[in-house]
């Protein structure tokens, strides 16, 4: 491959020039100069990096996607919706790991700054009371003063549009589901301590259970987004029975890990016991897994569509996807109410 020395001594032009030429500078250069710079590109094959006009041009076609946990499938899901979008219009998606951590977001920022990133989108979650949020809200201003397009996939107090789900509500209509099978003491699988998104669907489960008169019998249980963190949950309710006459992971990993463990303990699923998540991952469709199936692709695209549109919503716009029940094989009749 050429490179640009190759080209500017053809074109009879100092380096500088050709880069400016090729970078798409906004540097006074004469048509004739510039004709021949080009020219000599089209004879060598030479073509400037994306990272090269980017600095030029003081943006590219790069979007930063942020995610809490790289290996979840949950994210990947979502980075396919971005990225579908994105290579179809000509950008390119970069995705960081930030293991929930504020701090690693606010530095991932800065890098998309370094880059000319076109946009950001955070899809995981933030945390209630952040004391990093307000230094994570000024670099994401900073980014947006810049001409880079944040968008957020969970409510979140940093400014830009908002494309999600309604967690709560999920939440709400797999515990109906359950209730409406004649389950009383069901059992919620809490995700990691502090995250939004773990608030909001404990605080849905809690609202159906007092909506349907079952208050005193909802139980709450430390869990987490993970097969292994629903697998413990499941290890300690068989290890203190009662069992709960159903179990609701806070999410799919959490519930299949619970599933596991009920199955390996010899317990009948659902005949003993009904289990039930929240997202609809891939997993869920392979053991049969009853689930709230959100729009996890969906969001990712529309967010995508946000930095790319020509004309974005104006302000903190908030739009909120449909999620749907989808029941099956591991919810079933409370026998006592068969």
């Amino acid at each position: 491959m050429s490179s640009l020395a190759e080209v500017s001594r053809l074109a009879g032009v100092s380096v500088s020039t050709a880069s400016r030429v090729l970078t798409g500078s906004s540097h006074p250069i004469s048509t004739a100069t510039r004709a021949r710079v080009i020219a000599a590109a089209e004879q060598l094959g030479y073509s400037p990096s994306a990272l090269a006009r980017a600095l030029v041009s003081r943006s590219s076609r790069l979007i930063g996607v942020l995610v809490s946990d790289i290996v979840n499938p949950y994210f990947s899901v979502i980075a396919r919706g971005v990225d579908d979008v994105a290579s179809r219009a000509g950008y390119v998606t970069m995705l960081f790991n930030v293991d929930r951590r504020t701090t690693t977001e606010i530095a991932r920022v800065q890098t998309m700054r370094d880059y000319r990133a076109a946009g950001v989108i955070f899809a995981g979650s933030g945390y209630v009371d952040d004391p990093d949020e307000p230094a994570l809200a000024e670099a994401v201003g900073r980014a947006q003063e810049q001409g880079i397009r944040t968008v957020s996939l969970t409510v979140r107090g940093i400014g830009g549009p908002i494309v999600t789900a309604d967690n709560e509500a999920a939440a709400y209509d797999a515990t109906d589901h359950l209730v409406g099978l004649g389950h009383r003491r069901i059992a919620f699988v809490e995700g990691p301590p502090g995250m939004v998104a773990s608030r909001q669907r404990r605080d849905g489960f809690l609202a159906c259970m007092r909506d349907a008169g079952l208050a005193d019998a909802a139980q709450l249980h430390a869990g987490g987004f993970d097969f292994e963190a629903g697998h413990a949950a499941a290890m300690r309710l068989i290890a203190r029975p009662p069992l709960p006459d159903a179990v609701l992971g806070a999410n799919d990993e959490a519930a299949v890990g619970a599933l596991g463990a009920l199955r390996q303990a010899g317990i009948d699923v659902p005949g003993a016991v009904s289990v039930a998540g929240i997202d609809d991952l891939r997993i869920a469709r392979f053991v049969g897994l009853t689930t709230v199936s959100l729009p996890l692709y969906e969001m990712g695209a529309m967010a995508a569509r946000r930095v790319i549109d020509a004309e974005p919503p104006e302000g903190s716009t908030t739009t909120v996807l449909a999620h749907r029940l989808i029941p099956r094989e591991t919810t079933g009749r409370r026998p006592s109410a068969r």
